[in-house]
C-alpha cells in the first residue's frame, strides 16, 4: 500500500504544483517561499548541528516553542530548524522564535522533494511534534538514519482507525523513531498497536508554557480603579458569549449589585458588533480601547478589546470562564491552562472538542468547572462571587493542577537527553 503510494506521489509532480498554484490563489500558501513547499531550500544551511522540528500547524508550533526554548538554555549554540505547513503557522514562528532558529515551510510528501529537502539540511536531530506521518519523508530519514524522536504524540481515534488498515507498515516507518513521547495512555496504546517501539507516556507539552505576560503598572491601575469590587472574566470570546455574560450580568447583579463582568473578545476587531449586542441589555459598557479607559463604578460590563492583554486579566480577576465553549460557531474551547496557572478560579461550557483531553483532566482533577447550561453557569458563578472560601478552594486546586503538571517538561528532556548528548555541538557538518 505504501509502495503505491509512494509510487503515485511520484508521478503527482504536475497535481500538486498545480495543487500549490491554486492554494497560493486562495491564500493558503506563501508565494514568495512556494519553492520551500517543493523541496527548495529558502537559505543556507548554519555550521554546525542542526536540530530539525516538525509541526503540523498553530498547535503544534506553541509545543515546538517550548521545547526550543529550553533546548537552547542547555545547549545555546545549536542551530533549530523548524518547520510547518500554513502560513498562520510560519507568521506565529516569525514572531515568536530565538535568534537561533528559523522557519522554513514543509515540502510535500513527494519523493524527490522531500530527498532534496533532506540532502540540503542534513539534520543531526529531528523532533516531529503530536500526529504528524508522512511516508516518504519517513523513509527517506530512515535511509540517512537521521536519528528521531516523536514528541507530545497523540493520535485520535479516527486517525487511528485509518493507519490501522496499513498497521504493518505504518510500524515500519514509525521504526525512524527511536522513541515515541505520547499525552496520555489512550495515544500511547493506539501508537503501540500500530507498531511503535520505545513508547513513553510523558503528558502534554502544552502544561509547561510560561505564564501569560502582563504590564504590571496596568495592573496596579486597574486594582486601583475597581478596590475590592467584585468581577469576573469571560476570556476569548466568541460570537454569542458576550450576550451570555450580559444576561449573567442582569441576573447577578439582583443579588451582586456592584458585580463587575469583565469580557476580554477573542478577535478584538469584534468590538463594534460586541458593544450593540450587550447595549441591547440595558448595561452600561466601557471600551478598554488602545487607550487604556479604566472601569468605572457606574460600569457594568467591561470589554478589553485589546491585544495581548488577557495575562493581564487574569491576573486581575479570580474567576475566568473560558472561551468558544458556548459559541454559535461550533466551538472548541480555548486553552484553560493559562487561566489555572495565573491562579483563577476555571469554568467552561460543554463545546471542548479542540482540547478534549486537556479539559476532561482538569475537571477530572476538580481543577475546572465544567458547566452544560446558561443557567447552571449562572449558579456556578453566584456560589463563587458570594462563597468566598469555596472560590479560593478551586483557584488553589486549578493552580496546583497546572504546577504539577508543568514537570512535564523536565521528563521530555530527561528522556531526549541521550539523542541530544549525540549531537556534536559547534562543529561544521558538510553539507550537500
Amino acid at each position: 500500500m505504501l509502495g503505491l503510494y509512494s509510487s503515485l506521489m511520484g508521478a503527482s509532480t504536475f497535481f500538486l504544483r498545480a495543487l500549490l498554484n491554486r492554494r497560493c490563489r486562495q491564500g493558503k500558501e506563501d508565494p514568495l517561499r512556494l519553492e520551500e513547499r517543493m523541496g527548495v531550500a529558502g537559505r543556507e544551511r548554519p555550521e554546525g548541528a542542526l536540530v530539525w522540528f516538525h509541526g503540523a500547524s498553530v498547535g503544534e508550533s506553541q509545543s515546538m516553542l517550548i521545547l526550543i526554548d529550553a533546548l537552547l538554555e542547555q545547549y545555546p549554540t545549536l542551530n533549530i530548524l523548524v518547520t510547518t505547513g500554513t502560513v498562520t503557522s510560519a507568521g506565529l514562528m516569525e514572531k515568536r522564535l530565538p535568534q537561533q532558529a528559523f522557519h522554513q515551510y514543509y515540502p510535500l510528501d513527494h519523493p524527490q522533494w522531500v530527498e532534496k529537502f533532506l540532502a540540503h539540511w542534513q539534520p543531526d536531530l529531528a523532533l516531529w511534534m503530536e500526529s504528524e506521518i508522512w511516508p516518504n519523508m519517513l523513509r527517506a530519514m530512515q535511509k540517512q538514519k537521521i536519528p528521531a524522536a516523536i514528541v507530545n504524540a497523540r493520535l485520535s481515534p479516527q486517525s487511528f482507525k485509518r493507519w490501522k488498515l496499513a498497521a504493518g507498515e505504518i510500524g515500519k516507518l514509525l521504526e525512524a523513531f527511536s522513541v515515541c513521547l505520547t499525552q496520555t495512555e489512550e495515544d500511547a496504546v493506539f501508537f503501540r498497536r500500530l507498531g511503535a517501539q520505545n513508547v513513553i507516556v510523558s503528558d502534554n507539552l502544552k502544561y509547561s508554557s510560561a505564564p501569560l505576560s502582563y504590564d504590571e503598572d496596568d495592573l496596579k491601575k486597574l486594582k486601583t480603579a475597581l478596590g475590592d469590587r467584585p468581577l469576573w472574566l469571560y476570556a476569548s470570546t466568541h460570537d454569542a458569549e458576550e450576550e451570555i455574560a450580559c444576561r449573567l450580568h442582569k441576573h447577578l447583579q439582583k443579588k451582586i449589585p456592584d458585580l463587575l463582568t469583565v469580557i476580554v473578545p477573542r478577535h478584538p476587531e469584534r468590538r463594534d458588533d460586541i458593544f450593540k449586542a450587550c447595549e441591547k441589555y440595558g448595561l452600561r459598557i466601557k471600551l478598554r480601547g488602545l487607550s487604556k479607559k479604566l472601569p468605572e463604578a457606574k460600569d457594568n460590563i467591561y470589554i478589553a478589546d485589546t491585544m495581548g492583554e488577557l495575562g493581564l486579566f487574569y491576573r486581575l480577576s479570580p474567576i475566568a470562564c473560558i472561551g468558544r465553549t458556548f459559541s454559535h460557531d461550533g466551538g472548541g474551547g480555548h486553552n484553560p491552562i493559562e487561566a489555572a496557572q495565573l491562579n483563577c478560579a476555571v469554568l467552561h461550557g460543554p463545546r471542548i472538542q479542540n482540547l478534549a483531553q486537556v479539559f476532561e483532566e482538569f475537571d477530572r482533577a476538580g481543577a475546572a468547572l465544567p458547566v452544560k447550561t446558561e443557567k447552571e453557569f449562572e449558579t456556578r458563578l453566584e456560589r463563587l462571587l458570594t462563597d468566598h472560601d469555596g472560590m479560593e478552594a478551586i483557584q488553589n486546586k486549578a493552580h496546583n493542577f497546572a504546577q504539577d503538571k508543568a514537570k512535564v517538561l523536565a521528563t521530555v528532556l530527561k528522556i531526549l537527553s541521550p539523542l541530544l548528548l549525540t549531537l556534536e555541538t559547534g562543529q561544521k557538518r558538510t553539507c550537500a
